[in-house]
């Protein structure tokens, strides 16, 4: 099956649809092909700190008219995972208010005294003192949690800065307890994303621009993978991974042709 006939598109955001705050190349005729062919397609991201509507806000702002609905991210399928495992728990969070207010719409409450759980996701408020209150906390019985098992993400100027596993790091290294991750590559967060689409993996294809997160989530889970070099990974990188994309294209224009 050619990767265009395929009934639905699981695609990454960051690097895949915009880098920053600008639309990549071809990006809005993409969309359009997606809308006017009848796909099915869902934006899954390891972010954290955004909600899906900020999400939406943020693709109208850059130009592109899409539903809340597209969108699921890090942050929900940590919430539904917690949720699934111990109803009404509480946790103690590092993150934004996009796994804050998941959290919450998921009946998980904040507490800073006896959590069942310490979750962790990107933040800018990222400081000592609370990794010191994680460690405590942990000391103490709660379990640790990640958002996602990212090391690195894209910074201003192209810069590369910590994601969430780089933040976690110091908390499991003074424990020695290691934390569950959520988002990509994790099936939970692929599982989510073949129902929320309504279609089966045979019929999907995954679009992303990282290797050890999207790629490696398409092929653990035996979905088509379509690597874009719009984002963070380069030609001359594949050959440092086990695994390789089904298709590597330069955009995700390229798609459309395929």
């Amino acid at each position: 099956m050619k990767i265009s006939d395929k009934k639905g598109f699981i695609c990454d955001m960051d690097g895949v649809i915009y880098y920053q705050n600008q639309l990549l190349p071809g990006v809005k005729e993409f969309v359009d092909w997606l809308y006017k062919e009848d796909k099915k397609f869902l934006f899954l991201t390891n972010s954290s700190e955004r909600s899906p509507k900020e999400l939406q806000l943020k693709m109208q702002r850059l130009g592109l008219e899409i539903d809340e609905s597209h969108f699921y991210t890090s942050a929900l399928s940590t919430a539904a995972y917690l949720a699934s495992q111990k109803p009404g728990c509480t946790a103690y969070v590092i993150g934004e208010p996009g796994l804050m207010n998941a959290l919450y719409n998921a009946g998980i409450a904040m507490n800073d005294v006896n959590p069942d759980y310490v979750v962790v996701g990107e933040t800018s408020n990222y400081n000592y003192s609370s990794i010191l209150k994680a460690v405590e906390l942990l000391h103490r019985g709660a379990r640790l949690i990640g958002t996602n098992s990212d090391l690195t993400g894209p910074g201003k100027g192209g810069m590369i800065v910590p994601a969430c596993r780089a933040l976690v790091a110091p908390i499991e290294l003074t424990t020695g307890k290691e934390a569950y991750y959520l988002g990509k590559p994790n099936p939970l967060m692929m599982r989510c994303g073949l129902s929320l689409l309504g279609c089966r993996a045979e019929d999907t294809a995954i679009i992303g621009d990282r290797m050890d997160t999207d790629i490696v989530a398409g092929v653990e889970s035996n979905i088509d993978t379509v690597l874009v070099l719009s984002g963070v990974t380069r030609q001359e990188d594949l050959e440092r991974f086990p695994y390789r994309p089904k298709y590597v294209l330069n955009g995700v224009y390229e798609v459309m042709d395929h």
